[in-house]
């Protein structure tokens, strides 16, 4: 369906003309007319299907030629980079509307505090906010929220598992009973739906394909020891020196500056990102990973998901995730709107069940890559035996369905035991570009 088929203003559709669109997501041709009719909406869909334009597109259309002093929406999202990256969205397409937007996050100094204040209190009519920062406006007493119409919680899921309930329920004091309320989330846990029954009125619902990783990724993984990790990582960029942006995650914080010495002991220069960092200096990562002035970050799972980072040719998992569905997540960095990419996973002793939960989640069984032998011998796969935390995939049914294997990518070299070709839909575009 292209955008003129969704019934939205002229000057909408000129900014969406004038960047390059022109048909739209799934996610956006199913939520726009939603939206439109006023419904309120649950919608489970993944990073990267270009569902922040699902939500924005239609909102700017209501807001067109209003003349609203007041603000009229309130966005809630977990992380600042994802506030920052939808406020410039807005931006974009609202370029021939007149609509403003401010975006509400923690990190900065007092000067962008003050500035965050004035657009609060001069009324931009949409707020994209971080939930700390946002009650810590909030506690002033000069944030007016009165005439709130629409409230937006995108990474809905995300921002519950960072501990955010008490604080969304504390933001959502402040709004009117009457508005339309929209809730985004790449997953479907029992608490969201809690969580929806309590603020959304009978509202829409919209699933589509939940926790499967895209068509174009070429998903690896390699059974390591926990000494052999940094030697074999090492083996994976040189293996792939071709690679220009790459993605190493690891769960722990603690972990980062151990990858970060190795890594550079093999002569390679990465950057760190987490939330250690402060907002200055992850921006300053951001755009040297952007424009490929720095090969490879090193991340927590904060890059998992709300960083829009286009080309990122491999992802790769030092370790598991702590939940499976983080899994698609963090590979879902690579292979965005239907290109190519590459991910990789060292799995110790410890991580195997974590990995069979994995594949009962995706559905398939990740190809095995063969240790080379000047790295020693690999451990034997004992998903049952490993040590450590164990987890259930969330949404995750008490029989999987059977698995069926995944595509390896030819470039990975010989190294790979087996080469199997599945059968996976292939993902659609977020927008499509015009011909």
């Amino acid at each position: 369906m292209t955008f003129t088929e969704l019934n939205l203003n002229e000057q909408l559709l000129e900014a969406i003309s004038h960047m390059g669109f022109k048909v739209a997501s799934p996610i956006q041709e199913l939520a726009i007319p939603k939206i439109l009719a006023n419904k309120d909406l649950i919608a489970c869909a993944q990073t990267g299907t270009g569902k922040t334009a699902a939500f924005v597109l239609p909102i700017l259309d209501k807001l067109t030629g209003l003349d609203e002093t007041t603000v009229n929406t309130l966005i809630i999202v977990p992380t600042r980079e994802l506030a920052i990256q939808i406020d410039q969205e807005i931006q974009g397409l609202s370029y021939f509307i007149n609509v403003t937007s401010a975006a509400i996050y923690g990190g900065g100094d007092r000067g962008e505090f003050a500035s965050q204040e004035m657009s609060l209190k001069n009324g931009s009519e949409i707020i994209v906010a971080t939930p700390g920062r946002l009650l810590a406006h909030l506690a002033m007493g000069y944030v007016d929220f009165s005439k709130v119409k629409h409230l937006v919680l995108d990474e809905a899921d995300k921002m519950l598992d960072m501990g955010f309930l008490d604080d969304i329920e504390k933001i959502i004091k402040h709004l009117p009973i009457e508005r339309q309320t929209l809730m985004f989330s790449a997953t479907m846990p029992d608490k969201i739906k809690t969580l929806a029954n309590k603020i959304l009125r009978e509202p829409e619902q919209i699933t589509l394909s939940i926790s499967k990783p895209a068509a174009g990724i070429s998903q690896n993984l390699y059974l390591t020891h926990d000494h052999q990790k940094n030697s074999v990582l090492n083996h994976i960029l040189k293996e792939h020196h071709e690679d220009k942006s790459i993605i190493v995650f690891t769960s722990s914080k603690m972990k980062i500056n151990e990858i970060m010495t190795a890594l550079r002991r093999f002569g390679h220069r990465p950057q760190a990102f987490s939330s250690d960092l402060g907002q200055a200096e992850r921006e300053e990562v951001l755009r040297g990973f952007r424009s490929k002035r720095t090969r490879i970050i090193v991340a927590t799972d904060v890059m998992s998901r709300g960083i829009d980072i286009k080309e990122v040719n491999m992802v790769i998992n030092y370790d598991c995730p702590r939940d499976a569905e983080d899994y698609v997540h963090r590979i879902g960095r690579t292979a965005r709107a239907n290109t190519k990419g590459t991910a990789f996973t060292l799995v110790n002793e410890r991580d195997m069940h974590k990995m069979q939960q994995i594949e009962k989640l995706i559905e398939a069984e990740v190809p095995r890559c063969t240790m080379p032998a000047e790295l020693g011998e690999a451990p034997e796969w004992n998903p049952n035996g490993g040590r450590g935390s164990q987890f259930r995939p969330k949404n995750a049914h008490s029989k999987s369905k059977p698995h069926r294997p995944i595509t390896n990518n030819p470039k990975s070299g010989p190294h790979h035991a087996k080469d199997h070709t599945p059968h996976v839909p292939k993902a659609k575009p977020i927008l499509k570009k015009r011909d």
